[in-house]
């Protein structure tokens, strides 16, 4: 065999690969995604807690010197580790 035949061989070989490998490609259908999944939309109470969080988010350094934004700093704290917080001796009125 020559190897100008055998080029020209090679040649034709992979042109005829390339255009069915574009056929199968352009033949074949796109799968369809299985469609948006829709969750439905969990309605959470509103959490106090989380409100305050948000008011001494936006007072910024402010906050360090606000005794609310002190409280919930505090809480947020108990809250994360788990600690309860100890109850509060009732206040007598009378003097004891």
């Amino acid at each position: 065999m020559d190897g100008k035949l055998l080029a020209r061989l090679g040649a034709v070989v992979f042109v005829a690969v390339a255009v069915t490998a574009t056929a199968i490609e352009m033949t074949r259908k796109e799968e369809e995604p299985a469609g948006q999944v829709v969750r439905p939309v969990e309605v959470t109470p509103a959490d106090p807690l989380r409100q305050a969080q948000r008011r001494c988010q936006l007072l910024g350094e402010a906050a360090a010197r606000d005794a609310e934004c002190l409280r919930t700093w505090a809480e947020t704290r108990d809250r994360f580790l788990g600690i309860t917080p100890a109850p509060t001796s009732p206040q007598h009125d009378d003097g004891r």
